[in-house]
């Protein structure tokens, strides 16, 4: 059985539903899935499918052609079309806090993601007992102020070495640049806490306990230039009171750091987030 998922958004316009599951079922698909989405304010029209293929001489490069000679130019659509048997590749960069990375791994050694990591890179040693207990080769590509356009360098070789299709940042303490940004659009998923930007600094947990803060937060995005400032894919929050010390949020804020990057894991690799003009649609 061959299954794949379709992402379209264009113009809202009457028939293109009826258009696209016609198509599907002229060319022997199975539809398992559908969910749809029009922003009024801009007059756009999202949709997200599933469809399965038992025929054995199905091919996906073939159903593209077809698909794009039959309704693409017709709605003039932006797409794209993903097979399920091919798992995406993802590459972690990480600096030295561990609780993203061991949590990611652990998710990633169990199964429960449902992609490929060739390799992990730091701009620090420390985390490297990490990924060899999980047998993931480790890159330590130290950055610097005048070593910085080369570490980026050696960065993206590696990742064009090993065809990786997305990047994550498990508490990476530096700022991407726009040349990987560029060759990455919308695929490096960034995680930081939602005190951004009324508790920025090095220390936010300490500055929102001094405001005695009763909601504390994470957010996980695709990176831009402007720092902190992508298209949000997850965010999820914790309530905390007088009777909890600055230690506690802490650690309340590192949980939630953790389920909110694998929740945006899980929906980019699953093909469930559209981006249009730096907000995000995410499917069911």
């Amino acid at each position: 059985m061959n299954k794949i998922t379709i992402l379209i958004h264009c113009k809202d316009r009457p028939n293109i539903i009826a258009s696209i599951t016609n198509f599907i079922a002229i060319n022997g698909g199975n539809i398992v899935y559908i969910d749809q989405h029009v922003d009024r304010e801009q007059d756009i029209f999202f949709i997200r499918l599933e469809s399965e293929f038992s025929s054995a001489d199905f091919s996906v490069d073939a159903f593209k052609t077809l698909f794009k000679n039959a309704l693409v130019e017709k709605f003039n659509m932006k797409w794209r079309i993903y097979s399920s048997d091919r798992k995406p590749k993802m590459a972690i960069f990480v600096s030295k806090y561990d609780h993203c990375l061991y949590d990611i791994l652990g998710r990633y050694n169990s199964g429960e993601l449902h992609l490929e990591i060739p390799f992990i890179i730091s701009n620090h040693n420390d985390l490297k007992p990490i990924a060899d207990s999980f047998k993931i080769p480790f890159y330590h590509i130290p950055v610097t102020k005048d070593t910085k356009e080369d570490a980026e360098q050696k960065q993206l070789e590696l990742l064009e070495k090993f065809n990786v299709n997305f990047i994550v940042l498990a508490r990476y303490m530096q700022i991407v640049s726009s040349k990987l940004i560029s060759k990455y659009t919308n695929k490096i998923i960034n995680i930081h806490h939602s005190f951004l930007p009324a508790f920025v600094g090095a220390k936010p947990y300490h500055s929102a306990h001094k405001r005695g803060v009763k909601i504390i937060g994470s957010t996980s995005h695709y990176v831009t230039e402007e720092l902190d400032a992508g298209p949000i894919i997850e965010q999820d929050v914790a309530y905390v009171s007088h009777t909890h010390n600055i230690e506690d949020l802490i650690a309340k804020g590192r949980d939630l750091e953790k389920i909110v990057l694998a929740n945006a894991i899980k929906l980019h690799t699953n093909r469930k987030v559209m981006v249009y003009n730096n907000k995000t649609v995410i499917f069911s």
